[in-house]
């Protein structure tokens, strides 16, 4: 069923269907209005069973997944460190301190796993 189809269906909102594919629900909305998407015969392509209905429902004793870090980046928007500590698979650590650029990292260790 196409994600237009989906946002059609009565009691069932974009903001539903947009986190369902994880989209932003302003795009949905534009798709919607657009003709291409709007021909009156797609409300019986619909592929929900006459008298189906959508329930709110909550997950409990869950816990919520952590959001990932943000990570800090430089004036020239590469991703930066200011303290790195790697210990190799051969013993050897490597310490880094101070901005640097996490891309100047991996060439470091790629040089010194050689």
């Amino acid at each position: 069923m196409s994600i237009c189809r989906q946002a059609r269906v009565p009691q069932v909102s974009v903001a539903q269907v947009a986190r369902r594919y994880a989209m932003n629900t302003n795009l949905i909305h534009k798709w919607l209005r657009d003709p291409r998407f709007s021909s009156e015969d797609q409300a019986a392509d619909l592929l929900v069973p006459e008298g189906a209905t959508f329930l709110p429902i909550e997950v409990a004793g869950m816990e919520p997944v952590p959001a990932a870090p943000v990570l800090p980046t430089s004036s020239t928007g590469s991703v930066t460190a200011q303290r790195v500590d790697i210990t190799l698979s051969d013993g050897r650590r490597l310490l880094v301190e101070g901005p640097t650029a996490l891309s100047s990292i991996v060439t470091i260790v790629e040089a010194v796993a050689q």
